[in-house]
Parts: C-alpha cells; structure tokens; sequence
C-alpha cells in the first residue's frame, strides 16, 4: 500500500485556471510549488505564478473540498518589498504556516545578494505585513514550525553553497534557525544531510512539519543528481524529536512520491515532484495529528502545475525507518 496517492483529478491547477491579472499577469508559462493551510472552512494555497517574461507573482487560491480551487483575480501584494535595500527580482516558493492566531508566510526572493528568506504576516490573505528578509546571503526552503518552543520561532531552512565547479549554488543539509521575532534568525545547527548515491543527495524542507505523538512528521524534496543527464525530485519523510527537532528520530528509506505521470515527467523542468503544502484535517484534543489523521499533499508537477496527492499521517509514519 502506497503511503501516498494521486489524485485522480490531476493537475488540480493550470495555466488555463489563472484569471487574467493585467499588467503583471496575462498569459502564464506555469503554476506550480503552492504553500498550503486551512482557514475556518476553506483550503487556501498560495500559488507560484511565472509569467511569459519568467517574472513570478504570488497568487492566492481557495476551497472548499480542497480539490476544486478558485483562483482570486489580483496578485499578492507585499508592502515593503520595493524597498529593502536592494532589487527582490523574484518571490516564490512560499510557505504558509498558522501560528499565533494568524498565518506566517515564509518565501525566497531572489536578490543581487543571492537567494534569500522573506517573512511575512496576514489574517486574511489580502492584507500582509512584511517582517523582513533575513541576513543569510544565499538560502532556501524556508519553513516555520506550527509552534513556539520556549518562547522562540523555529524554522527549518537550506543554505546553499557551491557543490560541483561551475554549477549553480544548492544544498544538502536541512538545518534549523531559531528567532525571537520571526525577523532575526540565528543558526541553531544541522538536521540532516543529503546521501549520495540515492534518491535525496541534494535536500530541502518541504511543508510545515505536523506534531504526532510520535514527533514532528517532515515531508521533504530529495535530488537524485547522478543520473546525469537530469535531476530527478522526488519526496520523502523524517521523523523529528518533538522538544528537540535537530535530533532526527527517523528518515524514510525510498522516496514516498516520485516522477511517474506525464503532468510530473514532462514541462518546464521535466521528472519533478516539488511537495511544498500539506494540509491534516484532524488532531486531537491536544493538537497532535493522530495516525488516521487524513492529509492532502500539495506539490509542484515538473515546474508546470499543481497536484494533490492524499493519505493518512500513519501512512507516512509506516515509511518512516526509526533509528
């Protein structure tokens, strides 16, 4: 039994459901790589929209059965962002998390600098306050934790360094931060790192961690990079101590989700399965998710569209090898 399954509704997003935005927005090249919550009674994602001119806006999408979404008609619009200190030319890849009786969104933005993590704040998805971009010159697949823990923020989070002469910078480690303000972030230390050879040499933080009684269930990305002529992403599942996420309680061996349908094998950037949103309907009275907790998993199909894929949160912790 798969941990995981496709909807048969896939993609649940294209380019032909995104509403004309005008000027930013006229004829998308691709929806892809949406952060995910729930708010009251509906299902909200956060779209990756590129246009023809390879320039990205945030979009937001709703629902109600959490399959069937309607796209609003204007772009997420960050207050601030034009005036950082430096040109964001891209925002993207978002995350949303609900903490503190609102949502924290958690981006990239690509700058002169290099990539780095924006935080923003809403209650309603049409009005953000911007926090600031952290001071890290290049990182990625930035995720805040649903929770405080001793009165701090926690996120999990990728620097990128240089891995092969000539290749753009990428990763290989998930780390974690820790603030006191969702503004200023110090490294707290390392997660877990790639393993070379198999399915996730090169890794990153997926959806916001779900706390089980077991521990924080992590959905992540892994890279095969060795096939040579293209990377194959692929996602897979860690399990997290609950009081002290650095220590890793235990990883899935295989992937869970990897490249099979022609939506994931072909597009903008072909065999790509990006999980970026993940949404538990049920946790019990004290919060945790418990192993019959249904899940819809949101993720990026080849850099070209959005799918769903559904389980159970025990499904993914039965893939889970414990150390």
């Amino acid at each position: 039994m798969r941990p995981l399954v496709r909807s048969a509704d896939n993609p649940i997003l294209t380019t032909m459901d995104i509403p004309p935005m005008p000027p930013d927005i006229r004829d998308p090249s691709s929806v892809f790589n949406p952060g995910a919550v729930r708010w009251g009674d509906r299902y909200m994602l956060m779209l990756r929209v590129q246009t023809r001119g390879r320039r990205t806006r945030l979009v937001m999408a709703e629902s109600g059965n959490g399959r069937e979404f309607t796209v609003w008609r204007e772009p997420v619009h960050i207050p601030g962002l034009d005036s950082v200190g430096e040109t964001v030319h891209h925002v993207y890849d978002p995350r949303l998390t609900a903490l503190d009786d609102g949502f924290v969104v958690m981006f990239a933005a690509d700058t002169e600098s290099g990539c780095r993590l924006g935080t923003a704040r809403t209650r309603d998805f049409r009005t953000f306050e911007l926090l600031g971009l952290g001071e890290h010159p290049d990182i990625r697949n930035g995720v805040v934790f649903p929770a405080r823990f001793g009165g701090s923020y926690l996120r999990l989070d990728r620097p990128n360094r240089s891995l092969e002469p000539g290749e753009p910078p990428s990763g290989d480690a998930i780390c974690v931060s820790e603030s006191p303000d969702l503004v200023n972030w110090e490294p707290r230390g390392e997660v877990m790192r790639g393993r070379p050879r198999y399915w996730d040499e090169r890794i990153g933080a997926g959806p916001p961690p779900v706390r089980t009684r077991h521990g924080w269930l992590l959905v992540y990305h892994g890279i095969a990079t060795h096939f040579g002529s293209v990377n194959i992403y692929q996602a897979g599942v860690a399990l997290l101590d609950l009081e002290d996420p650095l220590r890793v309680v235990g990883r899935s061996r295989d992937n869970v989700l990897e490249p099979r349908k022609m939506y994931e094998l072909v597009g903008q950037v072909p065999n790509v399965v990006f999980p970026s949103g993940m949404i538990v309907d049920d946790v019990d009275d004290e919060g945790f998710a418990t192993d019959e907790s249904k899940l819809r998993l949101y993720y990026g199909a080849a850099d070209s569209t959005v799918c769903l894929a559904t389980g159970t949160v025990g499904g993914l912790l039965s893939a889970v090898d414990r150390a």
